[in-house]
């Protein structure tokens, strides 16, 4: 028995032997672009831009203004509880920069990518500056003007890292979309793929939630922890646009909806101030979903109906429209509203807001950027390595 249980173990210690699989390298296959039927502009964007600048506008004009003879409380009661929480269309342009930039950048040379944002973001910017400064100093009795200093140091957009203070209230919105492009710059620099993307998106996240509470200025600077979520699921979409909704993109706008809930809240608190009547925080967290719901429905092609003609002149006008509105609409208000009907001044202020911000569009920015775009593409060919520079051989 000992002698054929021998046999049989060394029948089976002589058979062959099962090989061990080398360790394999995990490769994890990109999705799929979709590349039919994208247009090169969605109009749906430029609506939700329009509807950004018109909640800001609605909540300078009517929640915050002291310049009327009465709050805007009193003089606006019915649109009062609606402006109250316009402060939310920041949030709106910050995920729709998430979103259009990423477009913008997507498979664009650094250089071209840098050329449409200077082009894009300062003539009217310099313009704002000029006439905001002008009537403010202009009109008497009204806000106090800024050193002239101040004003040289606002062209340069960073007056906020430099403590100096704004020409205008809104323009420090304008910081944070600056850092935002150059950490899709140098991630352009690098390559856009989904997957560095979506690495980009869930280290931020992690950065921006170590890092609420630290005390440290230049870690907050980088990671923006009050307004980063809003950029990344902006960035979320924009790859749900490009390579199909799955549950990953999914999640990450869903953490980026929560994890905001604390910023929301003390921007709100800190609005509170701001207003002549208290109005429930409960209102913001409706708003602010229907914000991520229209970017969603934008991100799936639910919104592509939404094409009609206007939409991307109305796009056009939004960022002068935002840059011009606040001081110079709050001494206009002061200045008339003992004289004009107070819904007459207000829409005839908002008219005429939106037809200045039309006329920059035409008369600055357009010309001003084909001025400057082929000079600035010719001053970054100088600086490439394969060419050499001005007065070299």
């Amino acid at each position: 028995m000992n002698g054929f249980q021998n046999a049989a173990d060394a029948l089976v210690a002589s058979g062959p032997q099962r090989a061990v699989p080398a360790r394999r390298r995990i490769r994890f296959a990109s999705p799929v672009e979709i590349k039919s039927g994208r247009p090169q502009r969605i109009a749906a964007l430029d609506g939700l831009r329009l509807l950004a600048a018109l909640m800001v506008v609605a909540y300078h004009y009517i929640a915050i203004s002291r310049s009327w003879s009465a709050d805007g409380s009193n003089s606006f009661p019915k649109l009062f509880p609606f402006a109250a929480y316009g402060w939310l269309g920041v949030q709106l342009f910050f995920l729709i920069s998430g979103f259009v930039i990423c477009m913008s950048c997507w498979g664009r040379p650094l250089g071209d990518f840098f050329v449409s944002r200077v082009i894009r973001v300062f003539p009217a910017y310099w313009l704002a500056i000029i006439a905001t400064t002008l009537v403010v100093a202009l009109v008497p009795g009204g806000l106090q003007p800024r050193k002239w200093h101040d004003v040289l140091t606002n062209f340069t957009m960073l007056q906020e890292p430099l403590h100096v203070a704004h020409v205008d209230g809104v323009y420090w919105t304008l910081f944070a979309e600056l850092r935002f492009y150059l950490l899709l710059a140098a991630m352009a620099w690098w390559g856009l793929t989904y997957r560095r993307l979506l690495t980009l998106c869930c280290v931020w996240i992690a950065a921006s939630a170590l890092g609420a509470r630290s005390e440290s200025v230049i870690l907050r600077l980088l990671i923006m922890p009050d307004y980063s979520w809003f950029f990344i699921a902006g960035i979320a979409f924009y790859l749900m646009y490009r390579f199909r909704p799955n549950i990953l993109l999914a999640g990450i706008v869903l953490v980026c909806f929560c994890a905001a809930q604390p910023s929301v809240n003390r921007i709100w608190r800190s609005s509170l101030s701001n207003m002549d009547r208290t109005v429930p925080y409960w209102p913001t967290l409706l708003v602010l979903a229907a914000c991520f719901a229209l970017m969603a429905l934008t991100a799936t092609g639910k919104l592509s109906w939404c094409s009609w003609r206007w939409l991307p002149v109305a796009g056009a006008l939004t960022y002068p429209l935002y840059l011009l509105h606040e001081y110079i609409g709050w001494e206009i208000i002061r200045y008339f509203s003992t004289r004009v009907p107070h819904h007459a001044l207000l829409i005839g202020l908002v008219t005429a807001m939106l037809l200045a911000a039309h006329l920059v569009h035409r008369c600055v920015e357009r010309p001003l950027s084909r001025w400057l775009k082929p000079r600035i593409k010719t001053a970054l060919r100088q600086v490439e390595p394969s060419r050499p520079g001005p007065g070299t051989t």
